[in-house]
């Protein structure tokens, strides 16, 4: 079985490809270079030739490239996994936000994720539109809750922790291997991934936990109120809780 992988030279690409290598799938990158998503006839012939069973697109791109591997996905009856994120809600109504909610985002990032969720199931109802928070991963480089601490303690001398913001976040071999499993069992709309729907730990637990968990004795944590939001996604795919994964 092929898996058409897109953005592996991102953060959380990498690690769903070692999860489908493991699930016996046969992982196939995409090289904007040689493949540009701009031009559609292009992309149609390689995918022609590419001849996948099943594409996951988590690189970071526009409404036309969601929309046209979703089309391509349902004309060859392939199940299709687009990565959204919670930044589709903003703070206000705040959450916890379920996969029906008025999406909200009032940022350009949160904005664009709704015109791609809204081109992928357009194209392809059955599709899997899966929503996930912050990523956690001790190695992965990019937008991982872990390294961003990282740089705001260098950044800042400090890293400042909202005691009043209850994040949606995950590790990422979670992440990855339930977009495996939504590959193997599609589930058709929207879908929410967060392994803090349930347990609602603050964003200062959280920051407290990580910094136990991997020594990061350096950090030096300040907490406030300055952020307020309920940013949980509920109602969503069973997910080993964060308190698995760190001691909360």
């Amino acid at each position: 079985m092929r898996l058409l992988l897109t953005g592996l030279n991102g953060t959380l690409a990498p690690r769903v490809a070692e999860a489908a290598t493991a699930a016996g799938w046969t992982v196939r990158s995409w090289d904007r270079r040689a493949v540009p998503p701009e031009d559609p006839a292009v992309v149609q012939a390689w995918l022609r030739a590419e001849r996948p069973d099943a594409i996951a697109h988590l690189a970071t791109g526009d409404e036309a490239w969601a929309g046209l591997l979703a089309h391509h996905a349902a004309a060859a009856g392939l199940p299709l996994v687009f990565t959204s994120t919670a930044m589709v809600f903003d703070a206000e109504p705040d959450g916890p936000h379920r996969p029906g909610d008025v999406r909200t985002a009032r940022d350009d990032y949160g904005r664009r994720k709704i015109r791609c969720e809204d081109a992928v199931l357009a194209a392809h109802p059955q599709a899997s539109v899966l929503r996930i928070g912050w990523q956690i991963d001790p190695e992965r480089s990019g937008n991982n809750m872990l390294m961003q601490l990282d740089d705001w303690q260098a950044r800042d001398g400090e890293v400042a922790a909202s005691t009043a913001w209850r994040p949606a976040c995950s590790f990422m071999t979670d992440t990855a291997a339930a977009i495996v499993g939504l590959l193997a069992r599609p589930s058709p709309g929207v879908v929410h991934l967060d392994s803090n729907a349930a347990e609602g730990h603050t964003f200062a637990a959280v920051v407290h936990a990580l910094r136990r968990r991997f020594d990061r004795r350096h950090w030096r944590v300040r907490e406030h109120v300055g952020y307020v939001h309920d940013q949980r996604l509920i109602d969503g795919l069973a997910v080993p809780p964060l308190s698995a994964r760190l001691p909360l």
